[in-house]
């Protein structure tokens, strides 16, 4: 078995036609096809079947695609990872993060990136969800890391990462601040420090309305670091998701009613080229344990 008969399998496999993918893999129709029937024979069963004109996978092929898939792009990744290595070339990755999305996370996947790839240069873009799906559209960011986008993008791919929920976060000297647990409505009196830029800010909204929740004030912040600030501050309190990190100084309250979950997904657009940083750091994130991060 040889990665050009994969190649040609992968191409016939999407086009349905030997002679279209004869030519998207600038070769002559007959090699394709004698490729294919050595590929065939090597594996022990067919790939392909004919019904008058029609061209389709077998069963056999169907099984067999995502396994020669990924082969395929395994070998692909090592040449490109030792041309990188051999080189000692020097790439830039740019990742875009919802503005919910602590930095700390990242931190463990990031250093072992950087082990393996010392000269990468990372860059970093900050925004809402829909302002992420716009660097990935434009290739401004090349992966992103997010709650839902909300996007129909038949060209984004998406892997969760993890599912979380949401904590009353108040200062320690609050009045709440020795309870185990709160109800939403024990929130009515309290000045809210509100966070437009989270992907869940409406859910939030709806949940207060329908339990008739009146706070006494509200703050808008463009940031969780200055929201944290001003409840350090006792200028109110807020709702933060349970991956981003508090300062000892701040409670967290479970609360009933809000029940509002929501899953981070690792974003990239499917069929764009990705160097070999881009696949370990795509991989290094899949494979994290997040548990330590949402306890």
């Amino acid at each position: 078995m040889e990665m050009h008969q994969i190649r040609y399998f992968l191409a016939a496999s999407r086009t349905l036609n030997f002679t279209r993918a004869a030519e998207e893999c600038d070769v002559a129709q007959p090699s394709l096809s004698r490729a294919i029937r050595l590929l065939e024979v090597g594996l022990g069963g067919s790939l392909f079947g004919r019904e008058r004109d029609l061209t389709h996978l077998t069963e056999f092929g169907q099984k067999m695609l995502p396994l020669l898939r990924q082969c395929y792009e395994s070998a692909v990744a090592a040449k490109q990872l030792a041309a990188f290595l051999n080189n000692g070339s020097v790439a830039s990755l740019t990742l875009a993060l919802s503005h919910t999305i602590s930095m700390a996370l990242l931190v463990s996947p990031l250093s072992e990136l950087m082990r393996v790839f010392p000269g990468v240069e990372l860059r970093f873009m900050r925004g809402t969800v829909a302002e992420l799906g716009k660097y990935l559209k434009k290739g401004e960011a090349i992966l992103a890391i997010a709650g839902p986008l909300g996007e129909s993008w038949d060209r984004l791919d998406a892997w969760p990462l993890f599912a979380e929920g949401f904590d009353v976060v108040v200062n320690a000297r609050h009045r709440m601040a020795t309870w185990r647990r709160a109800e939403l409505a024990d929130l009515s009196s309290e000045r809210m420090l509100m966070r437009p830029y989270c992907e869940l800010a409406d859910a939030f909204s709806a949940r207060a309305r329908d339990r008739d929740i009146q706070w006494a004030g509200e703050h808008a912040v463009v940031s969780d670091a200055d929201l944290i600030q001003l409840i350090e501050a006792d200028l109110g309190i807020g709702i933060l998701p349970r991956s981003t990190p508090c300062p000892e100084k701040l409670r967290r309250i479970e609360t009933d009613g809000l029940d509002i979950m929501r899953t981070i997904h690792l974003y990239a657009v499917a069929g764009r080229e990705k160097g070999p940083p881009t696949i370990a750091l795509m991989n290094l994130l899949r494979a994290k344990d997040w548990a330590a991060h949402i306890a």
